[in-house]
């Protein structure tokens, strides 16, 4: 949960760098929030037409912001721009791709987008 706060502490935070743990943690806890969410827009019977909930509309809506900061960060953390994420345009293949950067481990020293966030923490 520290980590999920620390992304949501730098809510616009697009500079720098986020180590996988920190990125795949808050892609964790909010993707079991959103569940949560789900189930209580269910319960409550708030679903939409097209068949998402209002609180997790709501919720995505707050997210999204922190998510991309999060992601341009990830990006910067393998030394690559975070231009990469046009590579999303295209379906199934620049997903894959995100998908394995996003795995990459960072670069070990510092490079053009700050120190190594593994030596400050």
């Amino acid at each position: 949960m520290d980590w999920y706060l620390k992304v949501l502490k730098n809510y616009v935070g697009f500079g720098g760098r986020a180590r996988r743990k920190e990125y795949w943690m808050f892609v964790l806890v909010s993707f079991i929030l959103a569940a949560v969410l789900s189930i209580i827009d269910k319960m409550l019977g708030w679903e939409r037409a097209a068949g998402e909930g209002v609180l997790t509309s709501v919720y995505g809506l707050l997210v999204l912001i922190p998510t991309w900061a999060v992601q341009f960060r990830r990006l910067h953390d393998t030394d690559r721009s975070a231009w990469w994420l046009l590579l999303l345009l295209i379906p199934v293949v620049g997903w894959i791709v995100i998908l394995i950067f996003n795995c990459q481990s960072g670069t070990p020293a510092d490079n053009r987008f700050g120190p190594d966030p593994k030596l400050s923490a």
